[in-house]
């Protein structure tokens, strides 16, 4: 069976994609896993809380939402205040940065990244010989003589 060159549909309709949900647009453009999202929307949740406060929030243990936490500091999506006890000793209390900062840096960052990603695809190819394929797209044309696999 022979591949008949394509119809008039669109890219789109060939190649359905998905928009990426905000998790995905977390973890491809800032580098974040799953846990460390849903801290971050957790945390916008529960504003100015402690790590067991934002744990309880998430259903997750302290120690991991800690990681999060720290992580999420680091890469600019929340803040943390040290506040002194009455009884002694301290407690640290997390807040996301404001959503606006946020959807700002994520606005920055993605175009970054799709900057990067049309210069890799306008590199693609850039290693196959020219005098290769003009002659392979000359045999028969591109899509004459195909099969199915």
């Amino acid at each position: 069976m022979t591949v008949s060159e394509p119809g008039p549909e669109t890219t789109a309709e060939r190649l359905p994609v998905q928009p990426p949900d905000l998790e995905t647009v977390l973890s491809a453009v800032f580098g974040l896993r799953a846990s460390e999202s849903s801290t971050y929307l957790g945390l916008l949740r529960v504003p100015d809380s402690s790590a067991a406060e934002v744990a309880e929030e998430l259903g997750r243990d302290r120690s991991n939402v800690n990681r999060s936490l720290r992580t999420l500091r680091e890469r600019g999506f929340a803040e943390r205040r040290r506040v002194l006890l009455e009884e002694g000793g301290h407690v640290y209390r997390y807040s996301p940065t404001p959503l606006p900062v946020v959807r700002e840096r994520m606005h920055e960052a993605l175009t970054e990244w799709t900057d990067g990603a049309r210069d890799r695809i306008d590199e693609f190819g850039a290693d196959v010989d020219p005098a290769a394929q003009a002659e392979s797209e000359a045999a028969k044309g591109v899509y004459a003589g195909r099969r199915e696999d």
